[in-house]
């Protein structure tokens, strides 16, 4: 399908400016493949107008996201941020060979270890249970990076006083989050966030080295708190908190506590949130040194109910357009539900959430 298609390009927002735009920190967890879930998301929040992003923080997918979308909006604001989204997720299927599959982009990283009996996933599998990335890929091949760095003016995006980027990745020595901000984001920065260690080798900055910003994380709301003016926060939740099935097989247990572990640490943040508001309802603390965070959320349990862990490898165009579609309907489901509630109070239950 061609980008023009995609977008709308060259169509007008559905609200252009006015006295009803609104002002919100973006939070866009990682997901692999599923980020397309969020491109959809971006794309229609763009297309629609009404919202200005104060802050955008991201994590994995979730970063890439960030970066190209800054990126668009430095060189044509929303119009230029939805055309270079669009253009990135073609290029990713591109760059994963010629067929655009998961078996492509495999192929690309390490050729010389094809295995025709076993399926893409099934590969992967049983080659990070044998081996680690310093072994089946001694080169450290990583296509998305060339990828990243092609596409975005790193420079410009640093020098773009309009959206504050946070990118979070996780310190491979201290087992802390390391935030990048301001003049700190760059393509090691964002490979960094998604570097997934069974796949990848270490990512070094300045002598120190890092994993996925997923472990510790996933997205990281906590710099909205000081570093931005917005007060209300809207999350784009990948990674399903709740599964209704116990997992009996070994994928599926893989899969489940992959979900639980990148999504702890946002759950402590939600207790965070949650713990701040009710101190200042309560007004046992200082209004003038604390304020109130409102959390929203667009999320994509049911909508990618049917895929599996797996499918986050998965980089055929097709795929990604699926997950573009139903991340566009979330977020133009969501405007019409919760909009008006933007600025006035928030549409998750925090407790809920991480009780």
């Amino acid at each position: 399908m061609k980008l023009a298609k995609l977008v709308g390009a060259g169509a007008k927002p559905a609200h252009p400016h006015g006295a009803g735009r609104k002002r919100v920190n973006l939070a866009l967890q990682g997901g692999g493949a599923h980020g397309a879930f969020t491109w959809g998301v971006l794309d229609a929040l763009l297309a629609d107008g009404r919202l200005e992003f104060d802050g955008i923080s991201g994590t994995s997918a979730g970063a890439m996201n960030a970066v190209v979308l800054a990126d668009g909006f430095v060189r044509g604001g929303a119009e230029g941020a939805r055309a270079r989204l669009a253009e990135f997720w073609q290029r990713v299927s591109r760059s994963s060979g010629a067929g655009a599959s998961a078996h492509d982009l495999i192929g690309a990283w390490m050729g010389f270890w094809r295995t025709p009996m076993l399926g893409p996933f099934q590969f992967f599998e049983a080659l990070t249970n044998l081996s680690s990335p310093y072994g089946f890929n001694p080169l450290n091949i990583n296509p998305l990076r060339e990828l990243v760095v092609d596409m975005v003016d790193f420079e410009k995006v640093r020098a773009c006083k309009a959206l504050k980027l946070f990118i979070s990745a996780t310190s491979v020595k201290t087992g802390k989050i390391r935030l990048f901000a301001d003049g700190e984001i760059t393509a090691d920065a964002v490979m960094a966030s998604a570097c997934l260690p069974y796949l990848f080798q270490t990512v070094m900055i300045d002598g120190e080295g890092y994993w996925d910003g997923g472990f510790m994380g996933n997205p990281a709301l906590f710099p909205f708190f000081t570093e931005t003016t917005a007060e209300d926060i809207l999350l784009v939740q990948i990674n399903p908190i709740e599964r209704p099935e116990i997992p009996n097989t070994s994928r599926e247990i893989i899969e489940r506590a992959s979900e639980i572990t990148f999504n702890a640490s946002l759950l402590r943040e939600f207790r965070a949130i949650d713990f701040v508001n009710r101190m200042l309802d309560e007004k046992r603390l200082d209004p003038k040194r604390y304020r109130r965070n409102r959390l929203h959320r667009i999320e994509a349990s049911a909508a990618l109910a049917q895929y599996g862990a797996a499918t986050k490898l998965d980089t055929s165009f097709a795929f990604f357009e699926e997950l573009f579609a139903v991340g566009r309907k979330a977020a133009q489901d969501w405007l019409a539900a919760h909009f008006d509630d933007i600025g006035v109070r928030e549409t998750v239950d925090l407790r809920a959430a991480f009780s």
